[in-house]
């Protein structure tokens, strides 16, 4: 096969090719249809004249002797249905196809260009704008249900791994949550049927890679729990979030949650307390608040988790009401936490956080003392052995068995539960 020197179309300009069997992307009407443009011509009669063969799908025995014939003649060029295809496709012009189906109002035609798994994402996208839902939802009718389909099973990743997700909406809420490509959120987030689905729109509110118009329509659109969304959003776009910051309670949000630069920090300046909670915070940023000395400001910081080691330290010398919330803080150092084991008063709050060294954590199980057990359940570093070994008393069992971390691991092992 010599096919790889063919980059297109006019390739084979005024030839005609021997078709073998039947296309497999495109019907044979439109198939025959698209090639007009280039006048090659299709013909399945092998008494005719041709320098090419395309090797279809379904060949009867008398095509596949044939093609063996040609084969041993040495005298023709053979073309992969596939890949000739994708050929077909890269030659569509858009223009001229989105008017043919719009003067046409063939929607099954359209329905089939969506289902082509050959064309572009460009013309995906251009055609799946002109799809028209009838006011129903994703799979309330076959078309729309086919259309929701070839749309999840374009883009999802490892679809072969998820048997039928096409066919459920929890199937485009994964591909949504999974996908990095803004092309995509924003066809998404104008279909129609996204008006059934409140939860779809959360979910591209928060996304951190909605186009920032498509934001703006929500904002306009002004659905509370869409709004709430986008306020929360951290990779909310500055320009946008510069417009919302008049109204205090959207400002006191966009502190705690927007990602933050020196501009963005010092325009939300006055939400300490709420700024504080913001895990964006650079080290600059954190020495200015701890400069406060407002007690609300210091718990808020103990808590979060991108204090510096150096700054954590700070605040865990300043005050001992703040020592809780420091232990339980993954960001806190490891020296810190294992020097707070010696005061049994920290206990429970080191056997919390997941970033307790093991060693600390064994000790902690060796005090056998219920409420310590119980956290030591449910922290996802404790060390399996010990909770094996939990999972055996009923006070704790339920918490194992939702520790995610030791659910993977059964699950690694391939062992099942005890």
């Amino acid at each position: 096969m010599q096919y790889n020197r063919f980059m297109n179309l006019e390739s084979f300009k005024n030839q005609k090719i021997l078709l073998l069997g039947k296309t497999r992307a495109f019907s044979d009407e439109e198939f025959r249809s698209q090639l007009k443009t280039y006048m090659i011509e299709i013909t399945k009669e092998p008494s005719d004249p041709f320098l090419y063969v395309l090797e279809g799908r379904m060949q009867t025995p008398y095509e596949q002797n044939l093609l063996d014939e040609l084969y041993e003649m040495k005298k023709y060029e053979f073309l992969s249905i596939d890949e000739f295809e994708k050929l077909v496709a890269q030659g569509i012009d858009s223009d001229v196809l989105l008017m043919s189906l719009k003067l046409s109002n063939d929607k099954e035609r359209l329905k089939a260009f969506l289902q082509n798994e050959c064309i572009t994402d460009e013309l995906f996208f251009k055609l799946l704008k002109n799809y028209k839902w009838s006011g129903e939802d994703f799979f309330d009718n076959d078309d729309n249900r086919d259309v929701t389909a070839a749309l999840i099973e374009r883009f999802y990743e490892n679809i072969e791994r998820n048997h039928n997700v096409q066919f459920a909406t929890t199937g485009l809420i994964h591909l949504i949550s999974q996908t990095d490509n803004t092309d995509l959120l924003e066809v998404i987030s104008e279909l129609e049927p996204v008006k059934f689905h409140p939860k779809i729109k959360v979910l591209l509110a928060t996304h951190p890679k909605t186009p920032k118009k498509v934001l703006k329509r929500f904002l306009k659109e002004g659905e509370a729990e869409v709004l709430e969304a986008i306020y929360t959003n951290e990779s909310l776009d500055h320009t946008l979030a510069k417009t919302l910051i008049d109204d205090e309670n959207v400002a006191r949000k966009l502190a705690e949650n927007i990602t933050l630069n020196q501009e963005m920090f010092s325009l939300l300046s006055k939400y300490v307390i709420h700024l504080a909670r913001n895990t964006t915070l650079d080290a600059t940023m954190q020495r200015y608040l701890l400069a406060l000395d407002d007690e609300k400001v210091d718990e808020n910081l103990a808590q979060n988790s991108s204090l510096t080691s150096e700054n954590l330290e700070v605040l865990y010398k300043k005050s001992s009401n703040l020592h809780p919330y420091i232990l339980q803080n993954k960001a806190t150092p490891k020296a810190l936490l294992k020097s707070a084991f010696a005061d049994e008063n920290n206990h429970v709050f080191l056997a919390k956080n997941e970033a307790t060294p093991q060693e600390i954590l064994t000790k902690l199980y060796e005090l056998s003392k219920s409420d310590i057990l119980l956290e030591l359940a449910r922290n996802e570093n404790t060390p399996v052995d010990l909770l094996y070994q939990m999972q055996l008393d009923s006070r704790f069992e339920r918490a194992v068995r939702t520790n995610a971390a030791f659910g993977k691991y059964i699950q690694t092992q391939n062992i099942g539960w005890l």
